[in-house]
């Protein structure tokens, strides 16, 4: 009988996981899982679990939370053959958006035990991660725009997060309006780029923006390489122009948006660059070097997904 830790976080997202803990877990247990259930209020005891659950050879982790969660729990388990397995609880779950995994919300109050029911005959992949900053990250980790939107977010009371996507929306045109933009170098294996730019992306998976869009559609979690997107400017209207491409899917035929797939770059400014990592505020730094670990990270997720996010999908 393969045997998983359920860690919780209480505070995550909209609504409380609590309640439906022990549901879930019997719900895994009558799929064949020995589950233990245990809940963390803290990042760093999201971490010493998941290492812990790792140094005890447990088959799998369930993570109820949402990517801030998910981003502290993957660094206890880099390496190791204990897969994580994710119940979207969070405000965004972008990482469960892109496996297709229902998100609890009013008109869907079973969607923790649809979650469950996928996962619980699901398969196990190895998919690459990233080190920003020697900070580990499964989803992305950027500069600029949308990370200084994160720091100002960033933390929310569970008030807040009810209204998360028009807050979202409000602070981006907020912050867009006195955006300067950034004067960037990118050093990316034997290039070096130069110029100025509203935000650089770093992604592993499809969707970005809170799930609302499509950012990188040939990204592949398992081929050793992430994409860096560059948005070139320093206005609003620029800004405007780059989210509205975004939106629609067009800004992969922009010449003022650059995709470049790596495994290892650095990013330079004269100014200290405001950073996110996996929608989570990240120290500010001048320097930022980031790379790819390729097939460091074992996930248990669905047999069916929405998108092709492996390299050996037709």
């Amino acid at each position: 009988m393969p045997q998983a830790l359920l860690i919780y976080n209480p505070t995550a997202g909209r609504f409380p996981f609590h309640p439906f803990a022990e549901r879930v877990a019997n719900i895994l247990r009558s799929g064949g899982w020995s589950i233990e259930l245990a809940q963390t209020h803290d990042g760093e005891h999201i971490s010493h679990l998941t290492q812990q659950a790792a140094d005890e050879k447990m088959d799998a982790v369930f993570i109820a939370g949402g990517d801030g969660t998910i981003n502290r729990a993957i660094s206890g388990l880099i390496g190791s053959q204990t897969a994580l397995a994710v119940l979207p609880t969070g405000t965004a779950n972008v990482w469960a958006k892109e496996l297709g995994l229902p998100v609890l919300t009013w008109g869907n109050w079973l969607a923790f035990d649809e979650s469950a029911r996928r996962l619980v005959d699901g398969v196990i992949r190895v998919v690459d991660v990233g080190f920003c900053a020697n900070t580990p990250f499964l989803l992305w980790a950027s500069v600029g725009l949308d990370a200084c939107v994160v720091h100002q977010l960033e933390p929310r009371k569970r008030w807040e997060k009810y209204f998360a996507v028009p807050k979202y929306a409000a602070v981006t045109v907020r912050e867009a309006y006195s955006w300067p933009g950034m004067d960037l170098r990118i050093k990316i294996e034997n290039e070096t780029i130069h110029g100025q730019y509203l935000l650089a992306v770093v992604t592993n998976i499809h969707l970005y923006a809170g799930g609302l869009a499509e950012l990188s559609p040939e990204a592949r979690i398992d081929d050793g390489k992430m994409d860096l997107w560059l948005f070139s400017g320093e206005t609003l209207t620029e800004a405007v122009h780059h989210m509205l491409a975004l939106w629609s899917g067009e800004h992969v035929n922009s010449d003022q948006i650059r995709r470049i797939p790596f495994q290892n770059l650095t990013l330079i400014s004269d100014t200290s660059m405001y950073v996110q990592v996996d929608g989570e505020p990240s120290k500010e730094a001048k320097q930022i070097d980031i790379y790819v670990k390729p097939k460091a990270l074992r996930v248990l997720i669905p047999r069916d997904i929405p998108r092709k996010l492996f390299s050996d999908e037709i």
